[in-house]
């Protein structure tokens, strides 16, 4: 560990010292024997003055740096884990966090841009910011057409606070990869990489732009969220200048009620959101705690979400999106051997797993939570459990879902807020289910034969060479240290298989299009094609079976 790590870790004792958080700690169990050492805390005597817990946990966060921000702004939304007082006052971290010098944002908006043209640009810009989050800050303004926009400034020199940070955890991680024994299953190295990507994109607006443009693209068509627009000719690396939007904050559940929004619908709506974006599209919003939500009350009978802040930013890849798709389709019919299977096949689990055991562990987890409202279930107890599934099972941290796990999080705090008798599960299944039904039915077999194609017709014709090459060599004693005969056998086989497949899908294809050219012809034809109606639909159901037949012997 270096010098100056240690002397963060001091500066960290500090200010957690100074906010007399020291008191929360020693009330840990594992502490309690050393509470009397509290009375030798210099701090102890020099704060007389009583401040709320929620109060000394947010300023110590906030004096912390954005690490701890983001920290802070997870744990506000739930309150499911948290006291009352503790979460009311996190919830500042959304959007409350103490903002940098006005003069200083101005010399920063002016800075960006060549002299003279701020004024040409802006009519207006405030002076005081409308929100001040972690890692930047947002002012309005009016451009010179009477637009209204929001500038996004990132504050000054956070960059060399963030690294100084995520160095530290770089630090912590591998002393706990080293000497704690669950370092290995929960590869804190990973999680700390996962942690600095984000952290570091939330630092480049253009990227932040470009976030916004693309989910705006997936939702354009829909009215389910709307994404405000960007103004790519003004924004730099360090501002983004995007449109400004009003509405209601959905953590304003007495606003909302106000304008009579069906909260109901509203948080369906919500699921429904996310789930899209994870399974349909594989882009989604990372970020979603109440900060940067708000609802548009215009319509109460169709309310739709308004996002704001794209700085971080999901995916998954196909396999992560199959796999997790099959888990909550299996959790959702309560088969839990299916889930069993699913995570030893993906490796988050050794494959030496006992099934039967694994599959009763899962059952103890998710039968207690099972088709039951938000408002009964524990997530407490349901972490904790699912904690000591994981860690007997060997199961191991994905840090790639690092992200989606939070917004899970993220969620269910707030549809636990919106509507606590909402059923997650029933709002869900139905979508997963569609999902399914498009990456598996007959359409996903049409697109992955149209990928697919293109590259049989050019490797086919060079399969035969290929295979008469590699047996001349073998003949010759040229493969002798390279491939065997069971390899030779094997490579024939595959040959004939491809072939095979080939054949099948081209006539299958030949087949569907004679179809559509019988159909094409029906009405226009005399006696002769009589019947030709009833030829189609077979030409086309054979057509069909002989593509997904050849694709499923692909897989």
């Amino acid at each position: 560990m270096k010098f100056s790590q240690f002397g963060r870790l001091l500066q960290i004792n500090h200010v957690l010292g100074r906010h007399r958080l020291d008191e929360l700690i020693l009330t840990i169990h594992f502490f309690r024997p050393y509470r009397f050492l509290s009375w030798f805390s210099p701090y102890r005597w020099r704060h007389k003055a009583h401040v709320p817990r929620g109060e000394r946990i947010r300023l110590a966060l906030q004096d912390l740096g954005p690490i701890f921000v983001k920290f802070g702004q997870i744990l506000s939304t739930r309150r499911d884990l948290l006291p009352e007082d503790i979460a009311d006052s996190l919830a500042k971290l959304q959007d409350q966090v103490a903002p940098f010098p006005n003069d200083v944002a101005l010399a920063l908006i002016h800075a960006a841009y060549e002299e003279g043209e701020p004024v040409r640009i802006f009519s207006h810009i405030d002076a005081e910011p409308l929100a001040s989050a972690s890692i930047a800050q947002v002012h309005a303004a009016t451009l010179t057409d009477g637009k209204q926009v929001i500038l996004k400034l990132v504050r000054p020199g956070i960059e060399k606070v963030i690294r100084r940070d995520v160095d530290l955890l770089y630090t912590l991680a591998g002393l706990a990869e080293r000497y704690w024994s669950e370092g290995k299953r929960l590869r804190p190295r990973e999680v700390v990489a996962e942690l600095e990507k984000n952290l570091f994109d939330e630092l480049d607006m253009l990227r932040e732009a470009a976030s916004a443009s693309q989910l705006k693209r997936h939702f354009a068509d829909e009215r389910l969220l709307y994404v405000p627009e960007v103004y790519w000719s003004l924004t730099k690396p360090n501002l983004l200048v995007q449109e400004r939007v009003f509405g209601a904050p959905i953590s304003n559940i007495a606003l909302l009620k106000q304008h009579n929004i069906d909260l109901e619908l509203l948080a369906t709506i919500g699921v429904e959101i996310f789930f899209t974006q994870v399974f349909r599209h594989s882009f989604f919003h990372a970020d979603m705690h109440p900060g940067n939500i708000l609802v548009d009350v215009n319509n109460p009978l169709l309310p739709r979400y308004i996002a704001i802040d794209f700085g971080i930013m999901g995916t998954l890849s196909p396999d992560d999106q199959r796999y997790l798709a099959e888990n909550f389709l299996a959790f959702f019919n309560h088969d839990y051997r299916r889930v069993a299977e699913l995570h030893i096949q993906s490796g988050w689990v050794p494959a030496e797993t006992r099934m039967d055991e694994f599959e009763s562990a899962i059952r103890s987890v998710c039968e207690p939570i099972f088709a039951r409202p938000l408002k009964e279930i524990s997530f407490g107890q349901l972490l904790l459990r699912l904690f000591q599934t994981a860690r007997r099972f060997d199961m191991q941290i994905q840090p790639q879902l690092v992200l989606l796990q939070k917004t899970l999080l993220n969620i269910e705090g707030l549809g636990r807020d919106l509507y606590p008798d909402l059923d997650l599960w029933q709002t869900a299944k139905p979508i997963l289910e569609q999902w399914m039904k498009e990456k598996l039915g007959w359409q996903a077999a049409v697109k992955s034969l149209q990928k697919e194609v293109p590259t049989w017709a050019e490797t086919l014709p060079t399969l035969p060479r290929m295979l008469h090459d590699l047996t001349k060599q073998a003949q010759a004693g040229q493969l002798h240290m390279q491939l065997s005969s069971k390899d030779l056998d094997k490579i024939r086989q595959e040959v004939r298989y491809s072939s095979y497949r080939t054949a099948t899908a081209v006539s299958g294809a030949a087949f569907i299009v004679g179809a559509a050219i019988i159909k094409g012809l029906d009405g226009y034809s005399s006696n002769m094609l009589a019947g030709m109606p009833v030829l189609s639909w077979v030409l086309g159901l054979w057509g069909g079976l002989m593509l997904y037949f050849s694709l499923r012997r692909s897989d």
